[in-house]
This record gives C-alpha cells, sequence and structure tokens, in this order.
C-alpha cells in the first residue's frame, strides 16, 4: 500500500480517481482549499469506498503553505496533480490569476519533488494545449498551435515546466491531456458540480433538463460535420480515472522508458456532435431536452477528437463506457443533487 496525494481531490475528476485508488487499496491524502469544491464530497467517497481520506485545505500556489504541508507528509510516494483554475471563459478574463494558480502550485509541488525524485508525478493536462489541430484524430506527438484560453496555456507551460525539470532533477512524470471529461459515478454520490453557470456541455444539459437552466444554447448548426453542430471527444470521468492508476503503477513500477516525461491522450478515439449527446441523453433518460440553435462562438473548432492508440499499447487502457451511459449517470447525479 503506497501513500498517493491527490491535489484537487475534491473535484470532479479528482474525487473519481480518489474512489478507485482507494479501492485499489492506496492510502490517499487529499489537498484541496475549496476554491471550486464542496467538503461535502468527502462524505460521498467514504459512502462509495467505506473510508474516508485525510483531507487538509491548503492553497498549493502559497509557496510557504505548501512545504509546510509536505513537511508534514514526507511519507508521500506519489503525486496525482488536478488542482487547477480550469474555466477556459474565466481564464480570459483573470490571466494573471490563472498563470499563478496554475503554474505556482505545479512548481510548488516540483520543488518537493526534486529533493524525492523517487516520488511518482502524474499532471492533469488537456487537449486544450493542442489548440485548433491540422488533423484528426489528434495524437499526442501532433504539431500544436497556440492554445485558445490562458487556461490551455497554462496546461501547455505546465507540461514545458515539468519536462525541463524532470530531466534536471532525474525524476519521472506521465502527463494525461483530457478531452471532454463528463458523467459521474454510477452511485450517484459524486458527480461534477459546476460553481455557478456550468462552462460544459453536459452539466448544462442536465440543469436545463432538470429544470434549473433555460433551454440548452447549440452554438453553430453550420459545421462541416454530419449534422452541422461541432464534434468533440466525451469521455466518462470514471474510465479517466482509471487510467490514472494505470498511469502511476507504471510509473512505480519503474515500467517509463520513454524519457522523463510520457504523454497520453484520454479519449474514446470517435467524436459525437452536439446533436447526438442529446440524443444520447434523451435515449438514456427518457427526458426530452428543450434547446435551439445560437449563432457560432468565436473560435469553437468544428471537430476535436483523440487518437488513443498510445494509451492502449502502453498502458493497456482504454474507454469503456459509452456515450449514453455517461448521460445516464449524469442525470442520476442531477436527481440526487435535488433530492439531498
Amino acid at each position: 500500500m503506497s501513500k498517493i496525494l491527490v491535489t484537487g481531490g475534491l473535484g470532479y475528476i479528482g474525487s473519481h480517481t480518489a474512489v478507485l485508488l482507494l479501492e485499489s487499496g492506496h492510502d490517499v491524502l487529499i489537498a484541496d482549499d475549496l476554491s471550486n469544491s464542496r467538503a461535502e464530497v468527502l462524505g460521498g467517497i467514504e459512502a462509495i469506498t467505506g473510508k474516508r481520506p485525510a483531507w487538509e485545505n491548503v492553497d498549493l500556489s502559497d509557496a510557504a503553505a505548501t512545504a509546510s504541508f509536505l513537511g508534514r507528509h514526507q511519507d508521500v510516494d506519489s503525486i496525482i496533480h488536478f488542482a487547477a483554475y480550469k474555466a477556459v471563459g474565466e481564464s480570459v478574463d483573470r490571466p494573471l490569476d490563472y498563470y499563478q494558480n496554475n503554474l505556482g502550485s505545479l512548481i510548488n509541488l516540483l520543488n518537493f519533488v526534486k529533493t524525492k525524485p523517487e516520488c511518482a508525478f502524474i499532471f492533469s493536462s488537456s487537449c486544450s494545449i493542442y489548440g485548433q489541430a491540422d488533423e484528426l484524430p489528434i495524437r499526442e506527438d501532433a504539431k500544436t498551435k497556440p492554445p485558445e484560453s490562458p487556461y490551455g496555456n497554462t496546461k501547455k507551460i505546465g507540461e514545458e515546466i515539468l519536462r525541463h525539470a524532470a530531466s534536471a532533477h532525474d525524476f519521472k512524470v506521465i502527463a494525461l491531456r483530457y478531452f471532454n471529461p463528463v458523467g459521474a459515478h454510477p452511485s450517484a454520490k459524486i458527480g461534477e458540480l459546476p460553481l455557478g453557470v456550468p462552462q460544459n456541455l453536459v452539466p448544462f444539459v442536465t440543469q436545463s433538463a432538470a429544470g434549473l437552466r433555460g433551454p440548452l444554447k447549440v452554438f453553430g448548426n453550420d459545421y462541416p460535420t454530419r449534422d452541422g453542430t461541432c464534434i468533440r471527444d466525451y469521455i466518462h470521468v470514471v474510465d479517466i480515472a482509471r487510467a490514472h492508476l494505470l498511469a502511476m503503477e507504471r510509473l512505480v513500477d519503474g515500467d517509463g522508458d520513454s524519457g522523463p516525461v510520457e504523454v497520453f491522450n484520454l479519449g474514446t478515439g470517435a467524436g459525437s456532435t452536439v446533436l447526438e449527446v442529446l440524443n444520447a441523453f434523451t435515449s438514456a433518460t427518457g427526458v426530452e431536452m428543450k434547446w435551439d440553435f445560437a449563432d457560432r462562438r468565436p473560435g469553437d473548432p468544428a471537430e476535436v477528437y483523440a487518437d488513443t492508440q498510445k494509451a492502449t499499447d502502453v498502458l493497456g487502457w482504454k474507454a469503456e463506457l459509452s456515450l449514453e451511459q455517461s448521460m445516464a449517470d449524469a442525470w442520476r447525479w442531477q436527481q440526487s443533487l435535488r433530492d439531498s
């Protein structure tokens, strides 16, 4: 049994990963300052696993606070780093906050790892680092363009920091580039809980279907796609969490042989249009959505989906849960919020 620090472990993907780690017999320590999460998530994790992970409220962008926190937890064997601001639109309005928080927290954690290079480090990255890719599906070695937002740029710069630091200080890192996480734990004990207006499609769909929002706006119906709406690669959050467990095991077992930093795409390998997502929601739940078309949003590419062959070949991972399962789980989670 190893002790794993999960930063941002009360957030969406972090909480699902914490569940899998606990179910696999690991000792989990969560660092989360509740800037985009809630302490009640601990209860959900405990309800699923029968175990309540240790949690400390710490701002990891504060160097002194991070050093003090890690000084009390020198026995950490692995770090899975989720803690970051993540709203694309907000990052445009608050770029300095995003750079300070997302890059500062990463640097503060790496100052610990360089003193303990045997500590495995998994970085929560994003497909946004690719910008508007020229070729589909997107491979890990695709030529990247400048990200469309400060948020995406913090992920790109974060990976650059990791490459330089890992080479200089001889530690190993895996960066996992997510495409579009959706769904919730099938127990409906944890799920996506955006603070304020959702920035992503599926929580807006579920909140709209629950009567908490008005009709959904589908931005653009004239894209060169099979039904005129944008295509994205929607992947169940539990599949994403499972990839983190496999990545950690690869580093702990010393199997990495592709340089100090390995990167993997996490997606289904196939895209779904916005209208296909809405149809999958209705098919899975029996709930008819109210929606109408709106103008395109500036900067939205027509299609974005992953080539995931590398993750299959190297990690032994592939997405297993369907879009319909994602919609059913997301709706079950939304209903549990109404009933709580």
